[in-house]
């Protein structure tokens, strides 16, 4: 099996791979200079030096070009003071164009040779005379990328309903899928106001305990169904997930109980009619 190290290159960034021939004694929390599509780039050991089977790596890997120096991290550090600078440069710009665009973000390469600016637009916007207007006002390779709202939330940060920093923009490195089908199965109110995020997207956290809450579907009754508890029959009008408590209305008196599941009598779920056979079709 091949062998590699991770390299990230912003803290809630994505993880990439390396070849780590010539460098085999990196460790987690070196900074290296490395080749990307953007140019040379500083990035930090994420993973240190591991083997990874071969479909793992899409491909041929990237080399180390060197261990980052004091040189370079003075170079990536002083760029990163120039970051705001250049934003509010580039959106003087932006409106003296007309341009119907926000500027999110401004991020240098580590020797200032590219700048980067992430911007959000309802639509396609035409920015090529800004781009070449940009590239004579700073002197450097100038990009200009689309993010969607997900990702505008991450550039930006901010707080969540929880009190806590973003989740997006302090450690998830790539988004996951949510659905609706999340937030039913955690008997959450289907309010958009309460389980949407910043971004006006379904709240990332939903994936976070969905897994245990799909398995105990799977074990628990569910609401309306009749089962046998040492009390008598009756039916299930609620279920707390995460006590594995059951509230159950009890058949002869009414009289709703909590019982916690491992309490229910066997055979835990009782139906409430014969099964009945749904008749064949005829055969032409």
């Amino acid at each position: 099996m091949p062998q590699i190290v991770g390299v990230r290159f912003k803290n809630a960034g994505k993880t990439y791979y390396f070849d780590p021939t010539g460098f085999e004694d990196l460790e987690v929390g070196d900074y290296v200079v490395v080749e990307t599509s953007r140019g040379q780039e500083i990035g930090q050991i994420a993973i240190g030096l591991r083997e990874v089977p071969g479909e793992d790596i899409t491909g041929k890997l990237k080399g180390i070009v060197r261990r980052a120096t004091a040189w370079d991290l003075t170079q990536m550090e002083y760029h990163r003071l120039q970051e705001g600078e250049a934003l509010e440069r580039c959106r003087q710009k932006v409106a003296e164009n007309g341009l119907p665009m926000k500027v999110l973000k401004a991020e240098y390469s580590f020797d200032g040779s590219h700048l980067t600016f992430y911007f959000a637009a309802d639509q396609r916007v035409d920015f090529r005379n800004l781009v070449r207007e940009l590239a004579g006002m700073f002197q450097a390779r100038i990009e200009l990328r689309q993010v969607g709202v997900r990702d505008e939330a991450k550039l930006i940060g901010g707080y969540g309903e929880c009190g806590q920093p973003l989740c997006c923009a302090t450690f998830l490195a790539e988004f996951q899928p949510i659905s609706i089908k999340m937030a039913k199965q955690q008997n959450l109110p289907l309010s958009p106001s309460e389980i949407s995020g910043q971004c006006g997207r379904l709240l990332c956290c939903l994936s976070y305990e969905n897994e245990y809450y799909s398995e105990m579907m799977k074990k628990l009754p569910r609401v309306g169904e009749r089962i046998e508890t040492s009390q008598g029959p009756g039916e299930v009008v609620a279920v707390n997930f995460t006590k594995e408590t059951l509230s159950v209305m009890l058949t002869e008196t009414e009289v709703t109980i909590e019982l916690p599941v491992s309490e229910l009598e066997p055979p835990a779920k009782v139906p409430t009619h014969p099964t009945r056979s749904r008749p064949g079709r005829r055969k032409r």
